[in-house]
C-alpha cells in the first residue's frame, strides 16, 4: 500500500478548518541591541485542524473513517485549503498564462508546476505536485495548448510537453491549474467525548504538510 492516498479529505469538513502557513525563523540578538535572523526552512510548511470544520455527528463519523482508512499518521492524502488553492486570486478562474513555469531550452520537455508569492527578488515560488485532474492550462508565450501538446502528472504536478510541442529556446512557458496540499494527520489518536460534543465542544483533528 503506498504510503500516500490520492483521495482529499472531505470537503464539507475541510471547508470549516482553521490553519494557514508556518515557517521557522532563528533570531539572536546580539549585545548592540541588533538582530540576527536566519531561515531553517527553505519552504514554508501549513498546518491546519480540521475538528473546528465538524459540525455534526455525520461529519463526524466522516472523519473518524476517514482517519481510520489512512491509519492514522502513516499515510498522506490531498486537502483542500480554501483560501489558497488556485493559480490565480480566489475570486478568479485559471488562466493558461497564471503562472511562470520555466523558460525553454529547446531540449527539456519537463518543467514543475509552481506557483509564486509576492513580486521581484523577493518573491517566494512554491512546488505544486498535487494539482487537481482537468484544471491544468499550458501556455506557450502567452499561446494557450491544446491538451494534446502537453501532459500532467497530477501525482508530482509535472508537466511533459509532447514531442510536436517541445518548447524552443527562450520560449516562455505559463501554466494555469487548481491543486490540493499533500498533508496527514499529525496525531495517531482522535478523542471524541459525545456528551461534551453535543454540548458544543471540538474534537481537535490537526493535519501538516508533506512531502510526497
Amino acid at each position: 500500500m503506498p504510503d500516500f492516498h490520492e483521495v482529499r479529505f472531505p470537503l464539507d469538513v475541510a471547508r470549516g478548518a482553521r490553519g494557514g502557513p508556518e515557517r521557522q525563523t532563528q533570531i539572536v540578538t546580539l549585545a548592540s541591541g541588533r538582530e540576527v535572523r536566519n531561515s531553517r526552512w527553505a519552504h514554508s510548511r501549513r498546518r491546519y485542524d480540521a475538528g473546528l470544520g465538524i459540525r455534526n455527528l455525520d461529519a463526524l463519523a466522516a472523519v473518524v473513517s476517514f482517519f481510520e482508512e489512512r491509519r492514522g499518521r502513516l499515510h498522506g492524502f490531498r486537502w483542500r485549503d480554501q483560501l489558497d488553492w488556485k493559480s490565480c486570486q480566489p475570486s478568479q478562474q485559471p488562466a493558461a498564462t497564471d503562472q511562470v513555469i520555466g523558460v525553454g531550452d529547446g531540449i527539456a520537455i519537463t518543467f514543475q508546476l509552481c506557483k509564486a508569492y509576492g513580486t521581484g527578488a523577493s518573491a517566494y515560488s512554491r512546488e505544486i505536485t498535487k494539482p487537481c485532474a482537468g484544471t491544468v492550462r499550458v501556455a506557450m508565450d502567452g499561446v494557450e495548448l491544446a491538451g494534446s501538446g502537453f501532459s500532467c502528472n497530477l501525482s508530482t504536478g509535472q508537466v511533459t510537453f509532447a514531442v510536436g510541442s517541445i518548447p524552443p529556446p527562450a520560449a516562455v512557458l505559463t501554466a494555469g491549474f487548481a491543486f490540493d496540499v499533500p498533508v496527514r494527520f499529525d496525531t495517531d489518536a482522535i478523542e471524541v467525548d459525545l456528551s461534551a460534543f453535543a454540548a458544543g465542544e471540538i474534537p481537535r483533528v490537526p493535519v501538516v504538510e508533506i512531502i510526497p
